[in-house]
């Protein structure tokens, strides 16, 4: 680094006095000061700047539903959004029991519907729902066969025949629990089957022809279409499902999460509910 001196040639100040500086010098090095206590200020207000951007704030909810209230949520989403302009949903489709379980490991819910009271109870029991659940829809089981039901099954009681294949919903997740209590209630033996992650699962299975037959709920076999048939279940050996949902305790935005419960559970919510099968609670 060179060093500039002002004055005569080889020209030095006496020790302990000021040099003299030309009056241009004065007006650069002050300017030079200015300059640099304005670029100290914005570059003190970069942090504050650069958090800002960092956290946007955000308006969408994490709606964790069980399976077969994919379509109907859905629907429900679109209208709870077109009725609160900057809101925004995400949904999480799985098996109840899957649901619990994202929940109790820190998955990021602020709303969660369960198609069993006994799973949503879990969670009542670990402290993670901020209030009371409340029951909104209700459902029943249908037997679930290809299009034109190639085997002819008509009943419970032909889905233990040992040449035909059947798919039912692991135990913990409540269509299988469920198929299970109809099962008992007919006074049969439930039978062998593929066990699923959710009750979707099931219906795939059948829409595919991988299977003969499965257990899933009315609203999933309408859901489907073409794709497969129901054969009705006696009111006597089916089961009826209770839908609850609830704000989650550790909700990002609490007050928004209850008016999306809130809209499910009244007569706008219910009406889309309705029209994909669900029945009042």
């Amino acid at each position: 680094m060179s060093v500039r001196s002002y004055g005569g040639p080889g020209a030095r100040p006496a020790l302990g006095a000021r040099a003299a500086r030309p009056p241009f010098v004065r007006d650069r090095a002050g300017a030079r000061a200015a300059l640099l206590a304005v670029i100290m200020q914005l570059v003190g207000a970069l942090p504050a700047l650069g958090a800002s951007a960092a956290t946007p704030s955000s308006d969408t909810l994490n709606v964790f539903a069980a399976a077969s209230l994919t379509e109907a949520f859905k629907a429900i989403g679109a209208a709870f959004e077109a009725a609160h302009p900057g809101s925004a949903l995400q949904f999480n489709f799985a098996g109840s029991s899957t649901l619990v379980q994202q929940i109790r490991e820190g998955a990021p819910a602020d709303v969660v519907a369960s198609a069993d009271e006994a799973n949503m109870q879990k969670l009542g029991d670990a402290g993670d729902l901020a209030g009371p659940a409340r029951i909104f829809a209700t459902n029943r089981l249908a037997i679930a066969v290809p299009a034109g039901n190639p085997r002819h099954i008509g009943a419970l009681s032909d889905l233990g025949a040992a040449d035909l294949t059947l798919a039912l919903a692991a135990p913990a997740v409540p269509a299988g629990k469920y198929a299970a209590e109809a099962f008992a209630k007919a006074g049969l033996a439930l039978p062998s089957a593929s066990q699923e992650p959710d009750v979707r699962a099931v219906l795939n299975k059948v829409a595919l022809g991988e299977v003969d037959a499965g257990i899933v709920y009315v609203t999933d076999v309408r859901a489907a279409g073409l794709r497969v048939e129901a054969v009705a279940i006696p009111e006597k050996f089916n089961v009826v499902a209770r839908y609850p949902i609830a704000v989650v305790k550790h909700a990002t935005d609490a007050v928004r999460a209850e008016a999306f419960v809130v809209f499910v559970c009244s007569d706008a919510g219910r009406g889309r509910l309705a029209e994909y099968g669900f029945l009042a609670p």
